[in-house]
């Protein structure tokens, strides 16, 4: 069993299924609604224990019962929370998500304490952070805390998987603190500047990013997936055939199930497969966090190809 830590945001989701998403000034009838506990860095922590790692959480939670929801979720699933800080200066993050009858989603995210994880939690984690095998950040916490988190990863030759996540402008110099970096199409193109409308085009911005990170995972939901390792011929992974409910949290199951299989040893070949199809059973559950996305679930859909 490997180590993770994942460094990141805690949201409670708001979960309203609807028509479609409504346009500016209009109001729609839903018929449906939940709540999810959420924020792609509680999603990808969960998704990497549920694949077998030894999981560590830090981030922050309110004083509130949406932090005490976050927490009940985290160790209901076996994610190790003694390095979640509940903060009394703030609300706990929480998200609005709208979910189409096509499954595809619009979310607005309220960072609350999540804009506070800083230098305190790093260096609270730093001796487990010395002996993982992967941290996993992403962008829903203080830039400056991403890099940083990097950085002190880099000290103890710790690998790094970043999903970029949501899209800001990223430098080469922070982007070369990262050994894995996770884009989806839109991400890729706003790190690269380069168009990812065709498989070709998506290639060419893996390639250049590939320039400055050492294996770059382009994401394309139905379309697969495109890997690029520098010195080696570039990967494309075909999609799974599935019944589509619902794609919100599948690129963080994505993550969480890549970070636990290369933490426990796997290829990176190997590990985006079985992450490729992690992603695809979260697409055909509801809410970020289902619970059949299991590695004997993943294994069954796996001995399907």
């Amino acid at each position: 069993m490997g180590t993770v830590v994942v460094i990141g945001s805690l949201h409670l989701d708001v979960l309203v299924h609807a028509p479609d998403r409504p346009r500016k000034g209009e109001t729609l009838a839903g018929h449906a609604w939940g709540l999810q506990a959420g924020g792609k860095g509680g999603n990808q922590a969960v998704n990497a224990a549920r694949h077998g790692a030894h999981t560590f959480m830090v981030g922050r939670v309110g004083q509130d019962d949406f932090g005490v929801k976050l927490l009940d979720a985290l160790t209901r699933n076996q994610v190790i929370t003694t390095y979640v800080q509940t903060d009394t200066t703030a609300n706990s993050g929480m998200s609005v998500a709208i979910i189409d009858q096509q499954g595809d989603y619009g979310a607005v995210i309220a960072s609350g304490v999540n804009q506070h994880i800083g230098h305190e939690d790093l260096a609270r984690v730093r001796n487990v952070l010395a002996a993982a095998d992967c941290l996993v950040l992403q962008y829903e916490i203080p830039l400056e805390s991403v890099w940083a988190s990097a950085r002190m990863a880099r000290e103890y030759g710790v690998r790094v998987i970043l999903n970029a996540a949501p899209a800001y402008p990223t430098t080469h110099e922070q982007l070369a603190l990262i050994d894995i970096l996770v884009v989806n199409e839109i991400e890729a193109q706003m790190l690269s500047g380069l168009p990812t409308d065709t498989a070709e085009q998506v290639e060419q911005a893996a390639s250049h990013l590939n320039t400055i990170v050492p294996t770059v995972i382009v994401t394309l939901g139905a379309r697969g997936v495109t890997v690029a390792q520098r010195g080696q011929t570039m990967q494309h992974l075909a999609s799974h055939t599935i019944q589509l409910v619902d794609t919100h949290g599948a690129g963080d199951s994505f993550i969480g199930a890549l970070a636990a299989r290369l933490a426990d040893g796997e290829t990176l070949t190997a590990a985006v497969r079985y992450a490729n199809a992690a992603a695809a059973l979260t697409c055909m559950g509801a809410g970020p966090q289902p619970d059949g996305v299991t590695p004997q679930a993943v294994e069954r859909l796996l001995s399907t190809e």
